[in-house]
């Protein structure tokens, strides 16, 4: 008999049996080699957002039974995957009887046979056909008992072009991009202008932030990692003046000639920041008027091509009935009625024009932005797009698909020599379980729709495929725990949708990752991400770690300090000002980075791409010769470098505090296209890059 001073370790332990039995770690190895347990309350509190029958510590051992007893009778996984190949067997776990086995193709045509056990228990089963790369829905029954899974058979790879070319491009966030006649930030219709110019000089990558919808009122969350889908495109990029239903409202255009919407548009474009609301009010207010014109006296060949639109985009539907009722409400999905947070939306819950604007403006962003990829694409050159790790709380993507997502936790990062509390991203995890219960339907359709224009697309935070910091909502994120998810079940699907859109894929595996993750990169065909200050270090013969063959190369990142600013220690004074960083860390930080740029300068120089002095012009100009020579895939540059900018996209760890996410270029693409040192610069790395190494 378990006396009272014994029954807390029991449940205890059993709560830990049940966590693994979840996949939630007891405990993990932070940056400095300590191994952090998890709390009792931290795992009871992940545990119920993954489903677990518990309201308290003594409900763990009942809750391990339930759950023992349930993976025991499961007579196959929720989810296969075998490679490309000869068909090999498949397991099944629990089989007493004679098996009915049927197998579905996308196309809907099956396969069906039968098997007889020889004995009681797991065993494989012969798969009588060979298999295509794909999805299949695998049925099983065997007596009363039945069971459903999704077999993915991946190419072993993904996709790679052959033969290897090494190939550059630029980046900049596309709100940053200036033009003469912009309204205030970029447009799908400037993307596709800067594309073709840095066609002429030879590179073939244009990269961006992610370019999807986000909140611009109430909420308001400009930053493009808090989406409110991943399955749309940002109205606020549209270029109203390039609509098709322009020319067919008067309305419109004499909202657009009157002087008042001039003298704002002009305002608008002088201003060193994006002012969002501002400018999508403006947009909203003509695209508005175009929607009228359209829903009223649109031509057959437009409305038919509307219809083909919303064929093939269904959830563009589902989020126009959204965002109408989200304008109605003003307020966000989780503070509405009962009925509406659960998704039952009806006619009269949301006003028809507003519905009739946020689907016109889905269907004119996806029409931008495929004639831009297009005509990209026609050209021999690559949109390299960004897929984040999570969606806004309140966005459309968890409002539709609760069950993909874990409820009353947040994704982060524990505590590491930067963020010495660890971080807290806001956005709700995938459930990994009920996302293989789904056969990863609404990841896969994430992945396609970025590929439907992406020829080269960046998973953001990769580690997340493989394992997710969870914090329990209330709870700090010191106090969060890891939650592994089915690695090999994401790269086979990234594997078989980056074959059947040409598209390569890139991880994002900066900073503190497991060799395990590089490794199944690696493995699995999947480019790494390798960035110049990532791999310094205060070594006189070697001060930079060479780029590897499989990767994309850049000197920084979007969440970096520009060359400039990283040259001349700006961030670090800029961290001593936020508090990030007390005065001796940051003379030390300093003190160790003159030295290593120093090594850097005649490192370069015994290589031939520097010459004395080492002024950061010459830095830059002579790194990116470098990386250009070197075996890296892609090299990427940041244009805002070319001018020597010093002023950051975006600052880690803050909000309100610095102008994230809405910073313009300094200089227009006219401007930009005429500098001599930005077309010298570049045209060096296209020289570079057909150097044979």
């Amino acid at each position: 008999m378990t006396t009272n001073d014994q029954r807390p370790t029991t449940n205890v332990r059993a709560l830990r049996a049940l966590a693994r039995l979840y996949d939630v770690q007891t405990a993990y190895t932070d940056i400095t080699g300590r191994r952090r347990v998890a709390s009792v309350e931290s795992l009871l509190r992940v545990l119920q957002a993954m489903g677990a029958p518990l309201r308290q510590i003594a409900d763990a051992p009942s809750a391990l039974r339930e759950r023992t007893h349930l993976l025991a009778e499961e007579l196959i996984d929720p989810v296969i995957v075998r490679k490309e190949g000869p068909p090999s067997p498949l397991t099944l776990r629990l089989i007493r009887r004679r098996v009915g086995i049927e197998l579905i193709r996308e196309d809907g045509a099956a396969y069906r046979w039968t098997v007889t056990p020889q004995r009681v228990g797991p065993q494989p089963v012969a798969v009588p056909v060979s298999l295509a790369p794909g999805y299949y829905t695998l049925r099983v029954e065997s007596g009363p008992a039945a069971a459903q899974s999704t077999l993915i058979v991946a190419p072993r790879r993904a996709f790679s072009p052959g033969p290897i070319e090494k190939l550059w491009g630029v980046f900049l966030p596309l709100y940053a991009l200036r033009t003469a006649k912009d309204w205030g930030a970029g447009d799908y219709a400037a993307l596709d202008r800067l594309a073709a110019w840095v066609g002429t000089l030879g590179g073939s990558v244009v990269a961006t932030l992610p370019l999807l919808p986000v909140f611009l009122d109430r909420p308001f969350d400009p930053s493009p990692y808090a989406p409110v889908s991943r399955r749309c495109w940002n109205e606020f990029y549209i270029d109203v003046e390039g609509t098709p239903e322009l020319s067919r409202s008067p309305a419109a255009q004499a909202v657009l000639a009157s002087p008042a919407f001039q003298r704002a548009l002009r305002r608008q474009r002088r201003a060193p920041l994006v002012d969002y609301r501002a400018q999508m009010r403006d947009k909203r207010r003509v695209l508005e008027l175009l929607a009228d014109v359209f829903f009223t006296q649109a031509p057959p060949s437009r409305r038919a091509a509307l219809d083909r639109f919303t064929t093939a985009h269904p959830a563009a539907g589902d989020y126009a009935r959204f965002r109408a009722v989200m304008d109605r409400q003003q307020r966000p999905w989780s503070e509405w009625p009962a009925r509406l947070r659960d998704g039952n939306v009806r006619r009269d819950d949301y006003d028809e024009r507003a519905r009739q604007y946020h689907l016109y403006a889905q269907w004119a962003a996806h029409e931008q932005f495929t004639a831009a990829s297009t005509a990209l694409r026609r050209r021999g050159g690559i949109v390299y797009l960004d897929l984040p790790l999570g969606t806004h709380a309140v966005g459309y993507d968890v409002w539709r698909e609760r069950d993909a997502f874990a409820a009353g936790v947040s994704t982060g990062a524990p505590p590491d020599t930067f963020f010495g509390q660890g971080q807290n991203w806001g956005s709700p995890p995938l459930h990994p379980e009920r996302l293989r219960r789904q056969g990863y339907r609404y990841y896969i359709e994430c992945v396609r729709h970025h590929l439907a224009h992406a020829s080269l697309l960046r998973i953001d935070h990769i580690m997340g495929l493989h394992r997710f910091f969870w914090i329990p909502r209330g709870m700090v994120a010191a106090d969060g725990v890891y939650v592994r998810y089915r690695a090999r079940e994401f790269y086979a699907i990234l594997a078989v949708e980056s074959m059947r859109h040409r598209a390569m894929i890139v991880g994002e595996n900066l900073g503190t990752v497991p060799a395990y993750v590089n490794a199944a990169m690696r493995r699995h065909g999947v480019l790494q991400t390798y960035v110049v200050q990532y791999s310094l270090r205060p070594d006189a013969q070697a001060p930079l770690i060479p780029a590897p063959a499989d990767a994309v190369a850049s000197l920084n990142t979007h969440d970096m300090p520009p060359f400039a600013a990283f040259w001349a220690g700006r961030e670090l004074r800029d961290l001593r000002a936020l508090g990030q960083l007390d005065a001796p860390h940051a003379a030390a930080e300093w003190d160790r980075r003159r030295a290593t740029l120093h090594h850097l300068a005649a490192f370069l120089s015994r290589r031939g791409r520097l010459r004395s002095p080492a002024t950061p012009r010459r830095m830059l100009r002579g790194l990116l010769s470098y990386l250009g020579a070197g075996p890296a895939r892609i090299v990427l540059v940041s244009l805002e470098d070319l001018w020597l900018e010093t002023a950051p996209q975006n600052v880690p760890g803050t909000s309100d505090e610095r102008p994230n996410w809405r910073r313009k270029a300094r200089f227009t693409l006219h401007q930009i296209r005429r500098m001599r040192t930005v077309i010298d610069t570049l045209r060096d790395l296209a020289r570079a890059r057909r150097v044979d190494t």
